[in-house]
């Protein structure tokens, strides 16, 4: 366990992907730190303004009076800090496939289209599912997408699509991704559920989905 003096904080928030996916990063390394919870959907504390002045979001990253925004930033500063237990891949190529793919989830796997889509519900669903089948084949034959052990894109879909927006689907009543048309992704939940460092950061399912429920008529109202 590295020692205390390393002086980091995170403020985060305990239903937002983004700042989970840290949380999974630092206790991997081993790295003791404070944490500063944020209730977003509330109002936005002045810490947090202050932090974080452009963006106004979590997570928000501070080491020795470093600031960082931006979970992607985040993890890649940790892995470089820290570097036992590595995150990202030391191959460039597999290293900037990990980052595309990171990419590819947090701007497009999000379910505010199936919000939108009223009566074309059905479709959106379909189209969701386009995309996921992409990340079926990459994870194919693999422990983790890292291969034997978790790593940086683990992390980054971890925690946004089964322990987040699978949740949210749920809030809808879609089951999004079905064992028996999604095989290698639900044999991949399985794996992550099985460390303690994702079942640390893994919120409580029921206050989630009812969090996400809120979610949905926030963007269905605005």
């Amino acid at each position: 366990m590295a020692a205390k003096e390393e002086d980091v904080k995170l403020i985060g928030s305990w239903a937002s992907p983004f700042s989970r996916r840290v949380e999974m990063a630092l206790k991997l390394k081993g790295v003791p730190y404070d944490y500063v919870d944020e209730d977003y959907l509330v109002a936005k504390s002045p810490l947090l303004l202050q932090l974080n002045p452009i963006y106004k979001k979590v997570p928000v990253f501070v080491h020795k009076g470093n600031i960082l925004p931006e979970s992607h930033l985040i993890l890649e500063y940790i892995d470089q800090t820290w570097t036992n237990n590595p995150i990202l891949p030391r191959d460039p190529y597999d290293k900037a496939m990990a980052r595309f793919w990171a990419k590819f989830v947090d701007e497009q796997a999000r379910f505010r289209s199936l919000v939108k889509a009223g009566n074309r519900t059905e479709a959106a669903i379909e189209e969701t599912r386009e995309l996921i089948t992409f990340l079926e084949k990459e994870i194919m034959g693999k422990k983790f997408f890292a291969r034997e052990t978790i790593g940086f894109l683990d992390m980054v879909v971890g925690s946004m699509i089964p322990f987040c927006l699978v949740r949210g689907w749920e809030s809808m009543g879609i089951d999004m991704i079905p064992e028996k048309k999604f095989p290698e992704l639900n044999k991949w939940i399985k794996n992550l559920k099985e460390l303690e460092i994702v079942r640390e950061c893994i919120p409580h399912r029921e206050k989630h989905i009812e969090h996400m429920k809120k979610i949905v008529e926030r963007m269905k109202s605005a």
